[in-house]
Order: structure tokens, then C-alpha cells, then sequence
């Protein structure tokens, strides 16, 4: 539930939207399948976010195109709210650290790969620009 603080700060799914570049599909289903499940719900039962949920969807946004699953999303999300919960243990810590590290080492890989295929998409679109110049 939002705090005090936040109650006159909550978006409504479009402003959410907006502020993510997700599509409200994207955003419902995101909800539907508990992965961001809004702060709060107006009398007309429509979603309310708090920036903290907001927060968590633009992980996902940038997870999304690194190839991670919904399972990897849910999981590093889990991390690191462990990693900001001072009541959690040394040990629960220590294994959210552990799988935060591994998700950043995949993240570099994976971006180290899309970066050699957009060098190779670069240099096919140059060959093409070249051939069509010279007819």
C-alpha cells in the first residue's frame, strides 16, 4: 500500500504509460502475471502506480530486450527489494547479491552480442546504400 506521502502522486495506467514507453497491454499483463502489481486501485477499481512501481517497470523495460524471462524478471526484482530491505539477513542478502552479479554479467554478454549484430546490420545496410548508389 502507498504511503502518505505518495497518495497524491499516483499515475493512472496511461500516465504510466507514457512515463515507460510500455504499452497498457504490456503494463495489464505485467499485473496480471504478478510482476508489477499496482500500489493501490481507485474506487472504480481502476490501477494506481506509486513511483516505485514505476521504477520496477522500467527494469523490466530494460530487461526485456537483453532476452531475460518473466522467471529472471520476477527473481532480480525480488533481489534487489531484498537487497533494499534492511530486516533481511546476512545470508538472504548475500544469495540476492550473488544472482544481482550474475544477472548483470548476462546483461553485458548479452548487450556485447547485440552490439556485433547491429555492426553486421550496419555494415549490410551500408553495402546495400552502396549498390544502390551506383545504379
Amino acid at each position: 500500500m502507498a504511503d502518505a506521502a505518495e497518495i497524491g502522486r499516483l499515475l493512472q495506467i496511461g500516465q504510466v504509460a507514457e512515463a515507460t514507453g510500455l504499452s497498457l497491454k504490456t503494463i495489464r499483463h505485467y499485473d496480471e502475471v504478478g510482476l508489477v502489481t499496482p500500489s493501490e486501485r481507485s474506487p472504480g477499481g481502476f490501477r494506481l502506480y506509486t513511483s516505485t512501481d514505476v521504477d520496477r517497470l522500467l527494469v523490466i523495460r530494460r530487461m526485456k530486450p537483453l532476452g531475460f524471462t518473466l522467471e529472471q524478471m520476477r527473481d532480480l526484482l525480488a533481489a534487489l527489494d531484498t537487497l533494499a530491505d534492511d530486516a533481511a539477513t546476512d545470508a538472504v542478502r548475500a544469495d540476492a547479491e550473488v544472482f544481482v552479479d550474475q544477472c548483470s554479467d548476462s546483461a553485458q554478454q548479452r548487450c556485447a552480442e547485440l552490439r556485433t549484430q547491429l555492426a553486421i546490420a550496419e555494415e549490410f545496410a551500408s553495402t546495400l546504400a552502396d549498390l544502390a548508389r551506383r545504379r
